[in-house]
């Protein structure tokens, strides 16, 4: 009986002294599929691992680690998102909360008829994973701030605040509307504006590959031309420069650029065009851009549907989550 009670005394005491790990009952870990139930707390997709959800509620954050995917249909994060290197989100029919962080590596955002809050990609710095931001039909509520890979607005996207991107592989808008100001720096193969409306300044400088406002520029297809409604600027632009079918409220400032820009006819230019540069040659912006064109030939899905393809078998495989 003494030895008995000494065994217990001792493991009480260990029990007692041993603190539980901190926020241990603060995270659920998800590997495989789960439903339409709520998480009353932060989520967490182990690094490798896949997550596919489907009307789930995370009243939360959301992490994804390394490697790690998270596809969500329906459902809802009230937190952050933070995606870690090589990892993958893809979110459709979903409203997050708060904002969503893709970090150095990150393999890619696809937001699809999604709401979220301020949109960030990190640079790619060593890593050598190319990162993309693909939205289509989403609601932005904040800024899009990008460094690295493909950055594409589709089909009806919105973003409250402004677009800034740097050193990105393209940056480019189709059919969607952004409140504030667009800055494009340094994009190897360019930018392309279609169909969209920016409220705030443009600025388009040091771009390798062209940049293309409206349709016929050679960079990507395009129905139409969009709307500007304050001063444009395209600078320092190697890869060629057109501007065509195109309503700005301020002045277009097209200066350094090779070749030089073309500027159509059936601009609306309320601010006039002040440029130091002759007019350009077509056959020589027509080549320059048919090089640059060759990076937009994949569209999103060609990016995605593998890797979402294989998240869902992958979380299917796993079975049912522990949520």
């Amino acid at each position: 009986m003494r030895l008995i009670a000494a065994t217990f005394t001792a493991v009480l005491a260990t029990v007692v002294l041993t603190p539980a790990p901190a926020g241990a009952a603060l995270v659920t870990y998800c590997i495989g599929t789960g439903g339409a139930v709520t998480v009353p707390n932060d989520l967490y997709v182990p690094a490798g691992e896949s997550c596919d959800l489907t009307g789930t509620v995370i009243t939360g954050n959301v992490s994804v680690a390394a490697g790690a995917n998270l596809v969500i249909d329906g459902g809802r994060v009230d937190g952050d998102v933070r995606v870690a290197a090589d990892g993958y989100l893809d979110a459709a029919g979903s409203t997050v909360g708060g904002s969503v962080v893709l970090a150095a590596g990150g393999y890619g955002l696809y937001l699809r008829d999604a709401s979220t809050g301020p949109v960030t990609v990190r640079p790619k710095g060593t890593a050598t994973v190319d990162s993309f931001l693909f939205a289509e039909a989403t609601t932005i509520t904040g800024s899009v701030n990008s460094q690295a890979g493909e950055v594409r607005l589709d089909r009806g996207s919105e973003v409250t605040g402004g677009v800034s991107t740097t050193g990105t592989y393209y940056t480019d808008l189709h059919d969607s509307f952004v409140d504030g100001v667009l800055s494009v720096l340094n994009s190897s193969t360019g930018s392309v504006v279609c169909g969209s409306a920016v409220r705030g300044r443009s600025t388009f400088a040091g771009n390798l590959g062209g940049v293309q406002l409206g349709p016929n520029g050679g960079l990507d297809s395009c129905a139409s031309g969009g709307y500007f409604g304050r001063e444009v600027s395209i600078t320092n632009t190697t890869g060629g420069v057109s501007v065509e079918d195109t309503i700005i409220d301020g002045a277009l400032t097209v200066n350094s650029n090779n070749p030089a820009a073309r500027i159509a006819a059936d601009n609306r230019i309320r601010g006039g065009v002040i440029s130091t540069q002759a007019a350009a040659g077509t056959a020589g912006l027509a080549a320059a851009q048919r090089r640059a064109a060759v990076a937009r030939e994949g569209d999103a899905a060609e990016r995605t549907e593998s890797r979402r393809t294989e998240a869902v078998e992958e979380a299917t495989a796993a079975g049912a989550a522990d949520l």
